[in-house]
């Protein structure tokens, strides 16, 4: 499977600032790529450079193969974008406006372009200037959907939009990889990337700290465990366990965080009886917390 995005080395300093030291990162064609961190973590610094909006102070970004900085009009086609802060004219109507892009990228059917606005609920004859947030963040997914690009790239893409089109937007992403095509989305709504992505980045400080499947992340992840016992529970069995951390026992129920592989509490367990046992599986929101309450930058594992 061939490469869309390529990041080598990507580095930015403003100053004394940092956004991006030395960042590595590839992502395949075909793939729904999560890239999460709070805000000033280098997300939009990473796109911009990526795009070549600002240009890196070290390193480069290939787009399909081609240093970002010596891309085509013909090549930025293929390319659909929405910037974290999208505005346009507002004296124009929402369907001038969407025209006007369109015809910028070739052009694209008004039957298209009619699908999307009814999709995302989004009156094309309003005036820009007189939508809300919300209303304005739809513009700007239409336009960024509509000529069907080889490659979304997606800056908070979901801000300002109301839970039921949030929705809608989450099938729109899941029918663009159906389709073949590749999705950069920026976030730091958590549940929305987990829902589609097959992979995830974190990044912290202009650095990544996570790299790799929601699945795996969850399988290096602690997980809160839970066990009942029929009869007294083995505390110091239980406390003697190296993946064992954070245990709590009350009466015959022993409350626990396991890391690792759950093999030694197994056959711990063997040799007693159960009234109950519960696992959580860590969601991706807690898998992003364990990694920015650490101080240690952790290095980035590969998928």
């Amino acid at each position: 499977m061939s490469e869309v995005i390529r990041l080598e080395k990507l580095t930015k300093t403003y100053g004394r600032r940092r956004g991006l030291a030395g960042l590595d990162l590839t992502v395949a064609e075909g793939e729904v790529f999560g890239y999460l961190g709070p805000n000033g973590a280098g997300k939009s610094t990473t796109i911009r450079l990526l795009l070549d909006l600002i240009r890196p102070t070290d390193g480069r970004a290939l787009l399909f193969g081609t240093d970002s900085r010596r891309a085509e009009a013909r090549l930025r086609r293929r390319i659909g974008y929405l910037p974290g802060d999208f505005t346009v004219a507002p004296r124009q109507r929402v369907e001038q406006c969407l025209a006007h892009l369109a015809a910028l990228r070739g052009g694209v059917p008004r039957a298209r372009i009619d699908a999307l606005a009814a999709r995302l609920d989004l009156d094309l004859g309003a005036r820009v200037g007189a939508l809300s947030k919300g209303n304005r963040q739809k513009v700007g997914l239409v336009q960024a959907l509509m000529h069907r690009p080889d490659l979304l790239i997606l800056d908070e893409p979901t801000s300002g939009l109301d839970p039921l089109v949030q929705q809608t937007f989450l099938d729109l992403i899941r029918e663009a990889k159906l389709a073949g095509q590749t999705v950069f989305m920026s976030s730091h709504v958590l549940t929305e990337v987990e829902a589609v992505a097959d992979r995830v980045g974190m990044i912290r400080e202009g650095r990544l700290v996570a790299l790799d499947t929601v699945a795996r992340l969850r399988g290096r992840a602690a997980h809160d465990v839970e066990i009942t016992f029929v009869g007294p529970a083995d505390q110091a069995g239980l406390a003697a366990l190296p993946e064992v951390s954070d245990l709590v026992v009350d009466g015959r129920t022993a409350r626990l965080r396991l890391s690792g592989s759950p093999d030694t509490l197994i056959r711990l367990l063997a040799g007693h009886r159960l009234a109950r046992l519960r696992v959580t599986e860590p969601d991706l929101e807690h898998l992003f917390l364990a990694h920015y309450r650490t101080d240690d930058t952790v290095e980035a594992s590969r998928a």
